[in-house]
């Protein structure tokens, strides 16, 4: 599920390590990566001294799961793209069968406009045969697929008439494509995401994917929500709000804490061990412009976790 730290942190080399134990030996359901692993100034944290083709290989001995986003920027103007196999054949190399990935699908199915225009509809959006290309190009990396995440944007007035005319299209779209594989989805709209939203997708056998940032509402209340469901499966995705400024903050270099939100991390933690304790699925993954180092943020949201364990 998860390998032992071998750093020490403020607490102590003992009680860290044993923090570390607890939450391996009892949430066996909560599954904790980052979002991409291909950065330099990883190494002393995720890293030895290697190339960037090694990375993953060997991200995946301190992780079992990543979050892919590199196919999403997919919609060209008059194409759309899709995986090199080579790449995809070399991501199943680095990694072994209990290795999962959670998958952003091309913008291609869930950007509304088309290529860089206001107001002509994307021809590709929510198309089915578009999904199943992308499968196709993924055949190697299907058993290791924790979840296809369709993420969408801000969906107002004119992109999207109202939150029941998305979701009549979006039921429509998962009712063709494959029973058995495993389906997320995102959305940025706020107000939308309540009760009925949540059933919504439970009927559609459809996981929530719950952002903390980009002014969505507190992520605490939507899992509160969530646990009033019996959704067997969810993602959390921690990126933090200002994307921009934090770049600025760190140089791009993404081995150091720049902000906190210890807060967010300690409301959330009991939620996720509540969850987990009930047998549902949980992905989190966890972004460097959240705090400004996903490495240490999941150190800090283990550790919490960890001492939940304790207490129970």
């Amino acid at each position: 599920m998860y390998l032992p730290f071998t750093r020490s942190g403020p607490q102590g080399p003992g009680l860290v390590q044993l923090l570390e134990f607890c939450y391996i030996r009892c949430m066996d359901g909560v599954h904790i990566g980052t979002c991409s692993w291909k950065y330099p100034s990883w190494e002393g944290l995720v890293y030895t001294e290697a190339g960037e083709d090694e990375y993953l290989s060997q991200y995946q001995r301190r992780y079992r799961t990543v979050e892919v986003d590199q196919w999403f920027w997919s919609l060209g103007k008059s194409s759309y793209g899709l995986p090199d196999s080579s790449v995809v054949a070399s991501y199943d190399r680095a990694t072994d069968s209990s290795f999962r990935f959670t998958i952003k699908c091309p913008n291609t199915l869930t950007q509304v406009f088309a290529y860089h225009s206001k107001d002509e509809r994307n021809r590709w959006f929510l198309d089915a045969e578009v999904f199943y290309q992308f499968l196709e190009s993924l055949t190697p990396l299907l058993p290791k697929v924790g979840l296809f995440m369709f993420q969408f944007e801000y969906l107002n007035k004119q992109k999207m008439e109202s939150r029941e005319a998305f979701l009549g299209q979006f039921a429509r779209f998962i009712s063709l494509l494959p029973d058995a594989l495993p389906y997320g989805l995102e959305l940025r709209n706020p107000a939308w995401l309540d009760r009925d939203y949540l059933k919504t997708l439970e009927a559609l056998n459809v996981s929530p994917v719950l952002l903390s940032g980009y002014w969505m509402d507190d992520l605490a209340k939507t899992l509160a929500l969530v646990a009033e469901t019996s959704i067997p499966k969810l993602c959390i995705r921690l990126h933090g709000d200002d994307r921009s400024g934090i770049e600025q903050r760190t140089g791009s270099r993404w081995d150091a804490l720049v902000q906190s939100k210890q807060d967010e991390l300690e409301v959330i933690a009991p939620l996720l061990f509540k969850l987990a304790k009930e047998g549902r699925t949980i992905f989190v993954n966890v972004n460097n412009h959240y705090e400004g180092s996903a490495p240490l943020t999941i150190e800090k949201l283990v550790a919490l976790l960890g001492r939940k364990t304790l207490c129970e």
